[in-house]
């Protein structure tokens, strides 16, 4: 609706019109004083990406319901369909804010969204707008509460504290667990509204604390036997002193998220030297899973490969602006 707006009627010449009044806007390659410089693709983000779709809760428990391997598999790659779509999605919103506003609210970036959407949308639709977009918000917040509530109410209450607890108490701790962060989540969100570099990168910033650690203990787990209990938590520490000091307490003049990768060569480094003195004391062994049908679906690779080449493209396509 804002190209139309733009382009008298027709979207392209809207598009058009946005890209000629800031071609810089459309060069998907970060510069070195970006946010995020196209150098960390290679370095640290690889590993955040690896944690994000592989091993974070909230992504993967719509991959474990679903009714077999050739279910989740389609969901998965669907996904990633609409991943494709983020520039246009999340970007290009931003950018026709540019050509509105200009600079005028680099200082309150927050309220660029609103404001296109006040610009563009008429009044009558602004209202159910903002309902969809609560909605959204909503359903991202209650993934991460039931993977919360989830990950404590099983993995620590009932392994550790009360290993008799019923199913109902259960569900009680869930709630109370889920209620709980809630709560806090809406009391600490004042306190981050205001980050120097954004919300996302503050978050982003945070998230480091603990998803690196736990890519590169779960790999570990996944692919090194000789990897002990003891080097995992060893690596733990060391990860959360380093990472600490050197994002939120020194100015080292690195980017965060290269420091990401540094930590997780740190990490392993870490692991393998405390595991050679303190080594796992017995070998895991897998139990049965029962898994009925692990058949995959045929078209697997080829949109696997497909959604690849088709990122690349794009870098290809609006890197050289």
């Amino acid at each position: 609706m804002a190209l139309i707006s733009i382009g008298d009627g027709n979207p392209l010449d809207g598009l058009s019109k946005v890209y000629l009044n800031s071609p810089e806007k459309f060069n998907v390659i970060g510069a070195k004083d970006s946010v995020l410089p196209f150098e960390v693709l290679f370095t640290g983000l690889i590993i955040n990406q690896l944690y994000f779709w592989c091993m974070n809760q909230t992504i993967i428990q719509r991959a474990f319901g679903a009714k077999n391997l050739v279910e989740a598999q389609k969901g998965l790659l669907f996904t990633g369909v609409l991943k494709i779509l983020v520039p246009i999605i999340i970007i290009l919103p931003g950018v026709i804010g540019f050509y509105y506003f200009g600079d005028s609210l680099y200082e309150n970036q927050d309220m660029i969204y609103p404001e296109l959407i006040k610009k563009v949308l008429p009044v009558g639709l602004v209202g159910v707008f903002a309902a969809i977009v609560l909605g959204a918000v909503l359903s991202t917040f209650n993934s991460v509460l039931n993977s919360a509530a989830t990950i404590f109410s099983i993995d620590i209450y009932k392994r550790h504290l009360d290993k008799t607890c019923s199913d109902k108490k259960l569900v009680r701790i869930g709630r109370l667990t889920s209620t709980i962060l809630a709560v806090f989540g809406i009391l600490a969100a004042p306190m981050v509204a205001d980050a120097p570099d954004g919300l996302y990168q503050l978050l982003q910033q945070l998230n480091g604390i603990f998803f690196i650690p736990i890519a590169s203990i779960m790999l570990a787990g996944f692919f090194l036997k000789k990897i002990s209990a003891m080097g995992a938590k060893a690596a733990l520490f060391v990860y959360f002193t380093f990472y600490i000091l050197t994002t939120f307490i020194f100015n080292v003049n690195i980017h965060f998220v290269h420091i990401w990768g540094i930590e997780f060569v740190l990490n392993l480094a870490v692991m393998f030297g405390v595991s050679h003195f303190y080594p796992p004391n017995s070998e895991f062994k897998q139990e049965d899973l029962h898994i009925v049908d692990m058949k995959s679906w045929k078209y697997t690779k080829p949109m696997a490969m497909l959604l690849c080449v088709i990122t690349i493209f794009i870098y290809v396509l609006l890197g050289n602006n």
